[in-house]
Protein backbone atom coordinates (compact mmCIF):
# COMPACT_ATOMS: atom_id res chain seq x y z
CA UNK A 1 0.00 0.00 0.00
CA UNK A 2 2.79 2.35 0.98
CA UNK A 3 4.68 1.43 -2.20
CA UNK A 4 1.65 2.33 -4.33
CA UNK A 5 1.32 5.63 -2.48
CA UNK A 6 5.02 6.47 -3.01
CA UNK A 7 4.74 5.65 -6.72
CA UNK A 8 1.68 7.87 -6.97
CA UNK A 9 3.45 10.76 -5.25
CA UNK A 10 6.47 10.25 -7.50
CA UNK A 11 4.31 10.38 -10.61
CA UNK A 12 2.59 13.54 -9.34
CA UNK A 13 5.95 15.21 -8.71
CA UNK A 14 7.15 14.22 -12.18
CA UNK A 15 3.99 15.61 -13.78
CA UNK A 16 4.38 18.89 -11.85
CA UNK A 17 8.01 19.20 -12.94
CA UNK A 18 7.11 18.52 -16.58
CA UNK A 19 4.25 21.02 -16.36
CA UNK A 20 6.57 23.63 -14.89
CA UNK A 21 9.18 23.03 -17.58
CA UNK A 22 6.47 23.23 -20.23
CA UNK A 23 5.18 26.55 -18.83
CA UNK A 24 8.75 27.86 -18.65
CA UNK A 25 9.43 26.96 -22.29
CA UNK A 26 6.11 28.36 -23.47
CA UNK A 27 6.63 31.63 -21.62
CA UNK A 28 10.14 31.89 -23.01
CA UNK A 29 8.76 31.44 -26.52
CA UNK A 30 6.18 34.16 -25.81
CA UNK A 31 8.94 36.53 -24.72
CA UNK A 32 10.95 35.70 -27.85
CA UNK A 33 7.95 36.41 -30.02
CA UNK A 34 7.36 39.75 -28.37
CA UNK A 35 11.02 40.66 -28.73
CA UNK A 36 10.91 39.90 -32.44
CA UNK A 37 7.95 42.28 -32.64
CA UNK A 38 10.28 45.08 -31.40
CA UNK A 39 8.53 45.44 -28.06
CA UNK A 40 10.78 46.66 -25.30
CA UNK A 41 11.41 44.26 -22.42
CA UNK A 42 12.37 44.03 -18.84
CA UNK A 43 13.80 46.58 -16.50
CA UNK A 44 13.94 49.44 -18.96
CA UNK A 45 11.29 51.36 -20.82
CA UNK A 46 12.36 53.78 -23.53
CA UNK A 47 10.78 57.22 -23.87
CA UNK A 48 11.61 59.52 -26.72
CA UNK A 49 12.58 63.12 -26.08
CA UNK A 50 11.53 65.13 -29.13
CA UNK A 51 13.82 68.10 -28.46
CA UNK A 52 17.25 68.34 -26.86
CA UNK A 53 17.95 69.75 -23.43
CA UNK A 54 19.61 73.12 -23.36
CA UNK A 55 22.18 72.54 -20.67
CA UNK A 56 22.23 68.90 -19.64
CA UNK A 57 24.82 67.82 -22.20
CA UNK A 58 22.87 64.81 -23.43
CA UNK A 59 23.07 63.82 -27.11
CA UNK A 60 21.61 66.44 -29.46
CA UNK A 61 20.15 63.97 -31.90
CA UNK A 62 16.72 62.47 -31.02
CA UNK A 63 17.60 60.31 -28.06
CA UNK A 64 16.12 57.73 -25.78
CA UNK A 65 16.40 57.69 -22.04
CA UNK A 66 15.70 54.92 -19.61
CA UNK A 67 13.02 54.94 -16.95
CA UNK A 68 12.39 52.13 -14.51
CA UNK A 69 9.13 50.23 -14.59
CA UNK A 70 7.41 49.64 -11.27
CA UNK A 71 8.08 45.91 -11.31
CA UNK A 72 11.81 46.44 -11.85
CA UNK A 73 12.65 49.20 -9.40
CA UNK A 74 15.34 47.07 -7.75
CA UNK A 75 18.92 46.82 -8.88
CA UNK A 76 20.45 43.94 -10.77
CA UNK A 77 21.94 42.73 -7.49
CA UNK A 78 18.50 42.70 -5.86
CA UNK A 79 17.13 40.58 -8.69
CA UNK A 80 20.03 38.18 -8.54
CA UNK A 81 19.60 37.78 -4.78
CA UNK A 82 15.92 37.06 -5.20
CA UNK A 83 16.83 34.13 -7.46
CA UNK A 84 19.19 32.53 -4.94
CA UNK A 85 16.53 31.36 -2.52
CA UNK A 86 16.64 27.67 -3.34
CA UNK A 87 19.20 25.24 -4.66
CA UNK A 88 16.86 22.72 -6.24
CA UNK A 89 16.05 22.76 -9.93
CA UNK A 90 12.36 23.06 -9.08
CA UNK A 91 12.91 26.19 -7.01
CA UNK A 92 15.17 27.75 -9.62
CA UNK A 93 12.66 26.98 -12.37
CA UNK A 94 9.83 28.48 -10.32
CA UNK A 95 11.79 31.69 -9.75
CA UNK A 96 12.71 31.96 -13.41
CA UNK A 97 9.10 31.46 -14.50
CA UNK A 98 8.08 34.30 -12.19
CA UNK A 99 10.78 36.49 -13.75
CA UNK A 100 9.48 35.59 -17.20
CA UNK A 101 5.90 36.42 -16.23
CA UNK A 102 7.03 39.77 -14.87
CA UNK A 103 9.05 40.52 -18.01
CA UNK A 104 6.19 39.40 -20.25
CA UNK A 105 3.80 41.64 -18.35
CA UNK A 106 6.14 44.58 -18.80
CA UNK A 107 6.44 43.92 -22.54
CA UNK A 108 2.68 43.73 -23.00
CA UNK A 109 2.18 47.01 -21.15
CA UNK A 110 5.00 48.89 -22.82
CA UNK A 111 2.83 50.38 -25.56
CA UNK A 112 0.77 52.11 -22.88
CA UNK A 113 3.79 53.47 -21.05
CA UNK A 114 6.04 54.66 -23.88
CA UNK A 115 3.99 57.69 -25.04
CA UNK A 116 5.11 60.44 -22.68
CA UNK A 117 4.60 64.17 -22.89
CA UNK A 118 7.58 66.29 -23.78
CA UNK A 119 7.41 67.87 -20.37
CA UNK A 120 7.52 64.48 -18.66
CA UNK A 121 10.52 63.30 -20.68
CA UNK A 122 12.37 66.55 -20.04
CA UNK A 123 11.66 66.30 -16.31
CA UNK A 124 13.00 62.76 -16.21
CA UNK A 125 16.21 63.84 -17.98
CA UNK A 126 16.61 66.73 -15.57
CA UNK A 127 16.00 64.39 -12.64
CA UNK A 128 18.74 62.04 -13.87
CA UNK A 129 21.20 64.90 -14.20
CA UNK A 130 20.31 66.05 -10.69
CA UNK A 131 20.91 62.53 -9.35
CA UNK A 132 24.35 62.39 -10.95
CA UNK A 133 25.15 65.87 -9.62
CA UNK A 134 24.08 64.88 -6.12
CA UNK A 135 26.20 61.69 -6.18
CA UNK A 136 29.28 63.59 -7.36
CA UNK A 137 28.90 66.56 -5.03
CA UNK A 138 29.57 64.77 -1.75
CA UNK A 139 32.98 64.33 -0.16
CA UNK A 140 32.73 60.55 -0.65
CA UNK A 141 31.13 59.12 -3.80
CA UNK A 142 29.07 55.96 -3.17
CA UNK A 143 30.22 53.86 -6.11
CA UNK A 144 27.32 51.40 -6.05
CA UNK A 145 24.81 54.22 -6.46
CA UNK A 146 26.94 55.76 -9.19
CA UNK A 147 27.10 52.40 -11.01
CA UNK A 148 23.33 52.05 -10.87
CA UNK A 149 22.88 55.49 -12.43
CA UNK A 150 25.66 55.09 -15.00
CA UNK A 151 24.30 51.76 -16.28
CA UNK A 152 21.55 53.65 -18.09
CA UNK A 153 23.88 56.19 -19.66
CA UNK A 154 25.98 59.12 -18.49
CA UNK A 155 25.60 62.77 -19.63
CA UNK A 156 28.58 63.33 -21.96
CA UNK A 157 30.02 66.28 -20.04
CA UNK A 158 30.11 64.14 -16.86
CA UNK A 159 31.70 61.08 -18.50
CA UNK A 160 35.38 61.85 -17.86
CA UNK A 161 34.97 62.17 -14.09
CA UNK A 162 32.48 59.31 -13.81
CA UNK A 163 34.55 56.87 -15.88
CA UNK A 164 37.64 57.61 -13.76
CA UNK A 165 35.60 56.86 -10.63
CA UNK A 166 33.92 53.70 -11.98
CA UNK A 167 37.28 52.21 -12.97
CA UNK A 168 38.87 52.98 -9.61
CA UNK A 169 41.47 55.27 -11.19
CA UNK A 170 40.19 58.32 -9.31
CA UNK A 171 39.46 57.72 -5.60
CA UNK A 172 35.89 58.22 -4.35
CA UNK A 173 37.18 60.60 -1.66
CA UNK A 174 37.14 64.05 -3.26
CA UNK A 175 39.86 65.37 -0.93
CA UNK A 176 42.35 62.83 -2.32
CA UNK A 177 41.28 62.90 -5.96
CA UNK A 178 43.39 65.75 -7.32
CA UNK A 179 46.55 64.54 -5.60
CA UNK A 180 46.13 60.95 -6.81
CA UNK A 181 45.53 62.01 -10.41
CA UNK A 182 48.58 64.30 -10.34
CA UNK A 183 50.78 61.50 -8.99
CA UNK A 184 49.51 58.89 -11.50
CA UNK A 185 50.02 61.27 -14.42
CA UNK A 186 53.60 61.88 -13.37
CA UNK A 187 54.12 58.13 -13.05
CA UNK A 188 52.93 57.66 -16.63
CA UNK A 189 55.38 60.33 -17.82
CA UNK A 190 58.19 58.46 -16.09
CA UNK A 191 57.15 55.21 -17.78
CA UNK A 192 57.14 56.86 -21.22
CA UNK A 193 60.60 58.30 -20.61
CA UNK A 194 61.89 54.94 -19.38
CA UNK A 195 60.37 52.63 -22.00
CA UNK A 196 59.26 54.62 -25.07
CA UNK A 197 61.58 57.60 -25.44
CA UNK A 198 64.69 55.49 -25.92
CA UNK A 199 66.65 54.42 -29.02
CA UNK A 200 65.97 51.03 -30.58
CA UNK A 201 69.49 49.96 -29.62
CA UNK A 202 68.24 49.75 -26.02
CA UNK A 203 65.26 47.55 -26.90
CA UNK A 204 65.21 43.78 -27.27
CA UNK A 205 64.22 42.21 -30.60
CA UNK A 206 60.82 41.31 -29.19
CA UNK A 207 60.24 44.90 -28.07
CA UNK A 208 61.25 46.24 -31.50
CA UNK A 209 58.83 43.83 -33.20
CA UNK A 210 56.05 44.77 -30.77
CA UNK A 211 56.56 48.50 -31.35
CA UNK A 212 56.58 47.89 -35.11
CA UNK A 213 53.25 45.98 -34.88
CA UNK A 214 51.69 48.77 -32.83
CA UNK A 215 52.88 51.33 -35.39
CA UNK A 216 51.20 49.28 -38.12
CA UNK A 217 47.92 48.91 -36.19
CA UNK A 218 47.47 52.53 -35.09
CA UNK A 219 46.55 53.84 -38.58
CA UNK A 220 44.01 51.00 -38.86
CA UNK A 221 42.26 52.06 -35.66
CA UNK A 222 38.67 53.29 -36.29
CA UNK A 223 39.51 54.03 -39.95
CA UNK A 224 36.10 55.55 -40.69
CA UNK A 225 36.63 58.40 -38.17
CA UNK A 226 38.95 61.03 -39.64
CA UNK A 227 40.14 62.24 -36.23
CA UNK A 228 42.03 58.99 -35.66
CA UNK A 229 43.96 59.49 -38.90
CA UNK A 230 45.75 62.55 -37.48
CA UNK A 231 49.45 61.74 -37.07
CA UNK A 232 49.58 63.20 -33.56
CA UNK A 233 46.60 61.09 -32.45
CA UNK A 234 48.28 57.95 -33.77
CA UNK A 235 51.48 58.89 -31.94
CA UNK A 236 49.52 59.19 -28.68
CA UNK A 237 47.94 55.79 -29.29
CA UNK A 238 51.37 54.31 -29.96
CA UNK A 239 52.83 55.69 -26.72
CA UNK A 240 49.89 54.45 -24.63
CA UNK A 241 49.86 50.97 -26.17
CA UNK A 242 53.59 50.39 -26.10
CA UNK A 243 53.92 51.59 -22.49
CA UNK A 244 51.00 49.39 -21.46
CA UNK A 245 52.46 46.36 -23.24
CA UNK A 246 55.90 46.76 -21.66
CA UNK A 247 54.32 47.08 -18.22
CA UNK A 248 52.16 43.97 -18.80
CA UNK A 249 54.57 41.32 -20.10
CA UNK A 250 52.19 38.40 -19.42
CA UNK A 251 50.17 39.44 -22.45
CA UNK A 252 52.22 42.11 -24.18
CA UNK A 253 50.50 43.83 -27.07
CA UNK A 254 47.65 41.93 -28.71
CA UNK A 255 45.85 43.21 -31.81
CA UNK A 256 42.48 44.55 -30.72
CA UNK A 257 43.75 46.33 -27.63
CA UNK A 258 44.33 49.36 -29.87
CA UNK A 259 40.54 49.60 -30.30
CA UNK A 260 40.00 49.58 -26.53
CA UNK A 261 41.94 52.82 -26.06
CA UNK A 262 39.72 54.83 -28.41
CA UNK A 263 36.66 55.37 -26.16
CA UNK A 264 38.92 56.63 -23.38
CA UNK A 265 40.78 58.93 -25.75
CA UNK A 266 37.56 60.51 -27.06
CA UNK A 267 36.02 60.92 -23.60
CA UNK A 268 39.09 62.50 -21.99
CA UNK A 269 39.71 64.74 -25.02
CA UNK A 270 36.14 66.03 -24.64
CA UNK A 271 37.27 67.88 -21.49
CA UNK A 272 39.47 70.08 -23.69
CA UNK A 273 37.87 70.09 -27.17
CA UNK A 274 34.33 71.17 -27.99
CA UNK A 275 31.92 70.36 -30.78
CA UNK A 276 31.88 67.30 -33.03
CA UNK A 277 34.82 64.90 -33.12
CA UNK A 278 34.96 65.59 -36.87
CA UNK A 279 36.19 69.13 -36.11
CA UNK A 280 38.73 68.18 -33.42
CA UNK A 281 42.45 68.74 -33.82
CA UNK A 282 44.75 67.42 -31.12
CA UNK A 283 47.38 69.96 -32.18
CA UNK A 284 45.20 72.64 -30.55
CA UNK A 285 46.19 71.25 -27.14
CA UNK A 286 49.27 71.95 -25.05
CA UNK A 287 51.78 69.15 -24.55
CA UNK A 288 50.85 69.08 -20.85
CA UNK A 289 47.17 68.50 -21.64
CA UNK A 290 48.04 65.80 -24.18
CA UNK A 291 50.23 64.10 -21.60
CA UNK A 292 47.43 64.19 -19.00
CA UNK A 293 44.95 62.72 -21.51
CA UNK A 294 47.36 59.93 -22.44
CA UNK A 295 47.97 59.16 -18.78
CA UNK A 296 44.24 58.93 -18.06
CA UNK A 297 43.80 56.62 -21.06
CA UNK A 298 46.73 54.45 -19.96
CA UNK A 299 45.52 54.01 -16.38
CA UNK A 300 41.88 53.45 -17.36
CA UNK A 301 42.91 50.85 -19.96
CA UNK A 302 44.99 49.14 -17.28
CA UNK A 303 42.06 49.09 -14.84
CA UNK A 304 39.69 47.75 -17.50
CA UNK A 305 42.01 44.93 -18.57
CA UNK A 306 42.92 44.00 -14.98
CA UNK A 307 39.44 42.42 -14.84
CA UNK A 308 39.96 40.34 -17.98
CA UNK A 309 43.64 39.48 -17.99
CA UNK A 310 43.27 36.03 -19.52
CA UNK A 311 41.50 37.55 -22.54
CA UNK A 312 44.87 38.64 -23.89
CA UNK A 313 47.37 36.10 -22.58
CA UNK A 314 48.69 33.28 -24.79
CA UNK A 315 45.86 31.59 -26.76
CA UNK A 316 43.41 34.02 -25.14
CA UNK A 317 41.64 31.39 -22.99
CA UNK A 318 39.31 33.93 -21.37
CA UNK A 319 37.78 34.84 -24.71
CA UNK A 320 37.46 31.20 -25.75
CA UNK A 321 35.63 30.45 -22.51
CA UNK A 322 33.17 33.32 -23.06
CA UNK A 323 32.55 32.30 -26.69
CA UNK A 324 31.56 28.84 -25.43
CA UNK A 325 29.17 30.43 -22.90
CA UNK A 326 27.69 32.57 -25.67
CA UNK A 327 27.04 29.48 -27.78
CA UNK A 328 25.26 27.76 -24.86
CA UNK A 329 23.17 30.83 -24.07
CA UNK A 330 22.05 31.27 -27.68
CA UNK A 331 21.16 27.56 -27.83
CA UNK A 332 18.91 27.99 -24.77
CA UNK A 333 17.29 31.26 -25.86
CA UNK A 334 16.82 30.67 -29.58
CA UNK A 335 17.23 27.00 -30.47
CA UNK A 336 16.22 27.40 -34.15
CA UNK A 337 19.08 29.87 -34.75
CA UNK A 338 21.52 27.72 -32.80
CA UNK A 339 20.55 24.59 -34.72
CA UNK A 340 20.69 26.34 -38.10
CA UNK A 341 24.17 27.70 -37.44
CA UNK A 342 25.30 24.25 -36.30
CA UNK A 343 23.76 22.58 -39.36
CA UNK A 344 25.62 25.04 -41.60
CA UNK A 345 28.90 24.26 -39.83
CA UNK A 346 29.40 27.79 -38.51
CA UNK A 347 31.47 28.00 -35.32
CA UNK A 348 30.86 30.87 -32.91
CA UNK A 349 34.62 31.47 -32.74
CA UNK A 350 34.50 32.49 -36.40
CA UNK A 351 32.59 35.69 -35.63
CA UNK A 352 32.28 36.15 -31.85
CA UNK A 353 36.01 36.08 -31.13
CA UNK A 354 36.36 39.58 -32.60
CA UNK A 355 33.36 40.78 -30.59
CA UNK A 356 34.99 39.79 -27.31
CA UNK A 357 38.45 40.88 -28.44
CA UNK A 358 37.34 44.41 -29.40
CA UNK A 359 34.20 44.68 -27.20
CA UNK A 360 31.94 45.40 -30.22
CA UNK A 361 33.78 48.62 -31.15
CA UNK A 362 34.14 47.42 -34.76
CA UNK A 363 30.52 46.29 -35.01
CA UNK A 364 28.54 49.48 -34.24
CA UNK A 365 28.81 53.16 -35.25
CA UNK A 366 31.57 54.82 -33.26
CA UNK A 367 29.27 57.55 -31.95
CA UNK A 368 27.34 54.85 -30.02
CA UNK A 369 30.44 53.31 -28.42
CA UNK A 370 30.73 55.64 -25.42
CA UNK A 371 27.08 55.00 -24.50
CA UNK A 372 27.72 51.25 -24.67
CA UNK A 373 30.81 51.69 -22.50
CA UNK A 374 28.79 53.50 -19.82
CA UNK A 375 27.11 50.15 -19.22
CA UNK A 376 30.36 48.20 -19.54
CA UNK A 377 32.08 50.27 -16.85
CA UNK A 378 29.02 50.29 -14.60
CA UNK A 379 29.13 46.48 -14.55
CA UNK A 380 32.60 46.57 -12.96
CA UNK A 381 34.07 43.15 -12.17
CA UNK A 382 30.94 41.44 -13.51
CA UNK A 383 31.56 42.78 -17.03
CA UNK A 384 33.07 39.64 -18.65
CA UNK A 385 30.03 37.51 -17.80
CA UNK A 386 27.58 40.26 -18.77
CA UNK A 387 29.26 40.60 -22.18
CA UNK A 388 27.87 37.14 -22.99
CA UNK A 389 24.32 38.43 -22.56
CA UNK A 390 24.95 41.65 -24.50
CA UNK A 391 26.45 39.71 -27.41
CA UNK A 392 23.61 37.15 -27.39
CA UNK A 393 21.10 40.00 -27.55
CA UNK A 394 23.16 41.64 -30.31
CA UNK A 395 23.34 38.44 -32.38
CA UNK A 396 19.66 37.57 -32.01
CA UNK A 397 18.62 41.01 -33.23
CA UNK A 398 18.83 39.27 -36.63
CA UNK A 399 17.31 35.94 -35.55
CA UNK A 400 14.92 35.61 -38.51
CA UNK A 401 17.52 36.72 -41.05
CA UNK A 402 20.19 34.30 -39.78
CA UNK A 403 17.94 31.27 -40.28
CA UNK A 404 17.65 32.00 -44.02
CA UNK A 405 21.39 32.14 -44.78
CA UNK A 406 23.77 29.38 -45.81
CA UNK A 407 27.31 29.08 -44.44
CA UNK A 408 28.98 31.55 -46.80
CA UNK A 409 26.18 34.07 -46.41
CA UNK A 410 26.29 33.73 -42.62
CA UNK A 411 30.01 34.44 -42.54
CA UNK A 412 29.67 37.50 -44.78
CA UNK A 413 26.64 38.82 -42.90
CA UNK A 414 28.22 38.47 -39.44
CA UNK A 415 31.44 40.11 -40.62
CA UNK A 416 29.54 43.10 -42.06
CA UNK A 417 26.49 43.55 -39.85
CA UNK A 418 23.95 46.19 -40.99
CA UNK A 419 24.42 48.53 -38.03
CA UNK A 420 25.69 51.63 -39.86
CA UNK A 421 22.28 53.33 -39.45
CA UNK A 422 21.81 52.32 -35.82
CA UNK A 423 20.76 54.95 -33.31
CA UNK A 424 20.64 54.95 -29.51
CA UNK A 425 17.23 53.27 -29.74
CA UNK A 426 18.64 50.04 -31.21
CA UNK A 427 21.51 50.02 -28.71
CA UNK A 428 19.16 50.49 -25.75
CA UNK A 429 17.07 47.62 -27.08
CA UNK A 430 20.11 45.33 -27.09
CA UNK A 431 21.09 46.36 -23.56
CA UNK A 432 17.63 46.02 -22.04
CA UNK A 433 17.16 42.59 -23.62
CA UNK A 434 20.55 41.56 -22.28
CA UNK A 435 19.55 42.72 -18.81
CA UNK A 436 16.35 40.69 -18.94
CA UNK A 437 18.13 37.50 -20.02
CA UNK A 438 20.83 38.03 -17.41
CA UNK A 439 18.13 38.31 -14.74
CA UNK A 440 16.50 35.10 -15.93
CA UNK A 441 19.52 32.89 -16.51
CA UNK A 442 22.59 34.09 -14.64
CA UNK A 443 21.53 32.79 -11.23
CA UNK A 444 19.96 29.66 -12.71
CA UNK A 445 22.83 28.01 -14.56
CA UNK A 446 20.95 24.70 -14.73
CA UNK A 447 18.76 26.27 -17.41
CA UNK A 448 21.83 26.56 -19.61
CA UNK A 449 22.78 22.91 -19.16
CA UNK A 450 22.01 20.38 -21.83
Amino acid sequence: MNNNSNVSHGEDDQRKKESLDSRFNQTLRNVQGLLKGRSIPGKVLLTRRPDPLDDSGFQRSPSYQRSFSQNDAGTSDDMDKSMEGGNTNNSASHTTVNKLRSSTSNIENVAKEVPKSAVGARATDSARVMKFTKELSGQMVILERLRELAWSGVPPYMRPNIWRLLLGYAPPNSDRREGVLRRKRLEYLDCVAQFYDIPDTERSDDEINMLRQIAVDCPRTVPDVAFFQQAQVQKSLERILYTWAIRHPASGYVQGINDLVTPFLVVFLSEYLEGSIDSWSISDLSSENISNIEADCYWCLSKLLDGMQDHYTFAQPGIQRLVFKLKELVRRIDEPVSKHMEDQGLEFLQFAFRWFNCLLIREIPFDLVTRLWDTYLAEGDALPDFLVYIFASFLLTWSDKLQKLDFQELVMFLQHLPTHNWTYQELEMVLSTAYMWHSMFNSSPSHLAS
